[in-house]
């Protein structure tokens, strides 16, 4: 998978030097210089990781990182700031950032800290059944090695399914779990695993008068 890193930052130098030294490490990196850039390639794209500044032309950092918290939580966000004291710091991890990165920096320490960022979204909880891999903290699938692109229902049904691979789950419970129903159309269940089905997902096997089942 494409590791893939929004940078927030307004200083030129600054964003070309970033992006030289971890596109060398294979990174795929993308600098905005304002608010307004940033959140309009977020709602275009999710980064797996943001790197952001704190002083900016049109916002200010602090307010980016909640946001982009509340509505994108698997995101790991790093802030690149020329305010060091204790205090900024520690209103940047109240507001959700995973690590605090001092100006001036030194780029081979920056590289280190963004690469272990990928490595903890690497760890995070992946699941592997039949031709499907399933990411639960990047919100990513693959079917047959391909990346696939499944609503929000689609995905949360995909992974308990997965999880509960070799029980048989009745659609009144599906629905239960997956969409917080305790009476509902169970028909809704059936078109989302033919969707699920359709777009080359192994495994699901329908069980006559029971539910659904993920075989092993």
């Amino acid at each position: 998978m494409d590791k893939i890193l929004y940078l927030l930052e307004d200083d030129k130098s600054i964003c070309d030097l970033v992006t030289y030294s971890l596109e060398l490490a294979e990174i795929e990196v993308s600098c905005y210089n304002t608010v307004d850039a940033f959140n309009d390639a977020v709602a275009l794209r999710v980064p797996q990781v943001a790197l952001l500044d704190i002083m900016l032309p049109d916002g200010n950092g602090y307010d980016v990182l909640s946001q982009l918290k509340r509505a994108h939580p698997q995101v790991i966000c790093l802030m690149l700031s020329a305010m060091g004291r204790e205090n900024d710091k520690v209103k940047g991890f109240n507001l959700g950032a995973d690590d605090y990165i001092t100006k001036p920096f030194g780029v081979l320490e920056l590289t280190a800290r963004v690469n272990a960022a990928f490595r903890r979204l690497g760890a995070a909880d992946e699941l592997h059944a039949r031709n499907v891999t399933l990411n639960e903290r990047m919100m990513s699938v693959t079917i047959d090695g391909k990346p696939a692109a499944l609503s929000n229902m689609e995905f949360k049904l995909l992974a308990y399914l997965i999880r509960h691979a070799g029980s048989v789950i009745s659609r009144d419970k599906l629905l239960t779990a997956v969409w917080g129903y305790d009476e509902g159309e169970t028909r809704t269940v059936d078109i989302h695993i033919a969707r699920l089905r359709k777009m080359g997902v192994q495994g699901i096997e329908t069980v006559f008068g029971a539910g659904y089942k993920f075989l092993k």
